[in-house]
This record gives structure tokens, sequence and C-alpha cells, in this order.
């Protein structure tokens, strides 16, 4: 049977007890293998490897010996409760090695978690998941994580206390990380909130949030947007550095100036503008949007988007011999002008 998004995610917190198995697979190992421990521990509780009713296997072993899956599933443990058979790297090649398990399956029998990469839809072991009457099939795409992942990642970490804006902020978060990075970041949090009862603040996410490279882009657009032109250079050294290209420091420019536009053309003030930026801004740097757009004037800010526009056609343009990073500081250091002339 094939599962939907929603339905995956309640399935991978309270597997079916009667399901003979599920295939989870997707590009992300990561997010696999986070989706395959938790189903596991739903599976089998705590202690099952202790207690030996967990048998982990490999795609390669069972190419060499198929039969090793269904001796797995059919053995009995030494000590009561359910029993679980983990095969990871499962390929098409073990679609009928799976199909003979999931046939011969019978309740009391160990369940069975089997994780691949990205499958075609015409995949054998694809297609045997989804028809099996008694068996799930899970796709895990590279999207980013949903507001129930979100939560159950939250459960996990044990953070409960937070407000609306905390979500949000989050979710955000979530947009910009993989699961991996994610829940590392949550426990970072929940280690930093030990002993402390009050509800999490935008403020403490943006102050564990991982630095990436986005973020020193967000420090030149800053920079240039409120006129400090002597502090360009040293950043778009770093930013050139880290092998960040021309084109995403234009298209990153013109998103940012696009969202000051946002903010000072709202007919509702800076207040009502900044609150319809898709995604939300919250924090420490909703205040720094709003100051920006404050010392722009709405025709300053229409002549920064056209600097930024001119740049971009420069440097797609065929026949431009200047060095495109040249072009893009001089844009830069054009916008800080103007910063300091509105």
């Amino acid at each position: 049977m094939k599962l939907s998004p929603r339905d995956a995610q309640a399935f991978f917190q309270r597997p079916d007890p009667n399901a003979a198995g599920v295939l989870i697979f997707g590009e992300d190992t990561m997010r696999v293998a986070m989706k395959r421990a938790e189903t596991v521990a739903a599976m089998v509780g705590p202690g099952a490897e202790e207690e030996m009713r967990l048998t982990r296997l490999a795609g390669a072993d069972l190419r060499k010996e198929p039969a090793l899956l269904l001796d797995a599933v059919k053995a009995q443990g030494f000590f009561p409760g359910p029993r679980a058979v983990v095969v990871d790297e499962a390929t098409d090649g073990l679609a009928k090695t799976f199909g003979a398990a999931l046939t011969d399956w019978r309740p009391g029998d160990a369940q069975i978690v089997a994780t691949a990469a990205l499958l075609p839809a015409r995949s054998a072991l694809r297609k045997l998941f989804e028809a099996a009457p008694n068996a799930f099939c899970a796709a895990l795409y590279s999207d980013p994580m949903g507001r129930a992942e979100i939560e159950a990642e939250l459960a996990r970490a044990g953070l409960t206390a937070l407000d609306r804006d905390a979500m949000a902020a989050l979710e955000e978060l979530a947009r910009g990380l993989t699961p991996g990075d994610f829940r590392q970041t949550l426990e970072k949090i929940a280690l930093y909130k030990i002993g402390d009862t009050t509800p999490l603040s935008p403020d403490e996410i943006a102050l564990m949030a991982p630095a990436s490279v986005e973020a020193d882009v967000d420090d030149v657009l800053h920079v240039l947007a409120e006129g400090r032109i002597a502090d360009i250079a040293p950043v778009m050294a770093r930013l050139t550095a880290q092998g960040v290209t021309p084109v995403t420091l234009v298209i990153m420019g013109a998103r940012h100036f696009r969202m000051l536009y946002t903010i000072a053309s709202a007919p509702g003030g800076p207040q009502q503008g900044i609150g319809k930026l898709r995604p939300p801004v919250f924090g420490p740097r909703r205040d720094r949007m709003l100051r920006q757009a404050g010392r722009w004037r709405l025709d300053r800010l229409e002549d920064a988007l056209r600097v930024i526009m001119e740049t971009d056609l420069a440097l797609r343009s065929a026949g431009q011999r200047a060095p495109a990073m040249a072009l893009v500081e001089r844009a830069f250091v054009r916008l800080a002008y103007m910063a300091r002339a509105s």
C-alpha cells in the first residue's frame, strides 16, 4: 500500500502491528535513516537490540544468500516482545526475495523494515510493496520538512514550550536545513534550554541556528542596504573565498531589495508590509529589515532594483569581458552610495 506523506508520518510514529513490512526510500539517505530508526523504535520498543529482537541485514548479503531474510522473519527469540528485521540498501534485484517473505509472513513473525535509495515508479521493489496487501511503501522526497515532521522532532527533543513566532521561526529554519542538520540544531537548543522554563523565543533559535554561506551573503546585503561602503570589500573577499558565485549574489541581492520594497510600499505602513513577506521574517532580522526599509525612499528602491537587473543582464551577456565579481562589487558600491543619499 502506498502511503501519502501525511499517512507516512503517522505510520512512522505508530506502525501497524499487522503489517508484514514497510519500504522506506528516498534520495536523502539521512532522512531515510531517521525515519527507519523512528519506525523501528516504535515497532519493537527500547532494549530490542540487547534482547536480540532486532536483526540487521545488508542488501548485499541477501543477494548472496536470499534465504537469510525469511530465516530472520521466522526465527523465534529467547525474549518475548515484537521483533523486526531491518534491511538496508535494498534494490530491485531483491524483489523476489522480499515477495517470498511477504507472502509467507504470518502474525507473530518479525516485521520487515527495508530502506532503499530513490526508486523510479517502474521499480520492481517499489511496485511489490505498493501492491502487497500486508505491506506499506513510503517515498521520502527532498522537500522541506512539514509541520508534522517538525512537531515530531520537537517532541523527540523535549521542546514543548514555544510560542507562535518561535514555531514560525523553526519552520523557516527547517526550509534551509536538511532533516539531519535540523535535528542536531534542535538537540543543541534543547541543551541550551535545560533548566530554563521560559518559552523558546525566535532570538534563541537564531542564536543556535548553524552559520551558513547564505548568512554571509545576508551580511553583505545588510552592509550595502545600510550604506556601509567601507565594509563591502572585506565581506566580498570572504564570499569569494567561499566560492559564492556572482550570479548568486545578484539573485539574493534582488530578493533582498524586493523585500525592502514590499515593506516600504505597503499601504498600511512598514509593519503591515513586513507581515506580507513569505517566508516570514522574525527576531533581530525583522527589526533590521524594518530599519533598512525606513531609510530608503520608494524611488531609490526602484533605482536599486534597476541597478541589480542591469548587472544581472551584464553577467549573462555573451560579449561581457569584465570580471564578473568586479561587476557585482561595483554595483553593490553604487547601492551603498544610494543608501547614504536616501
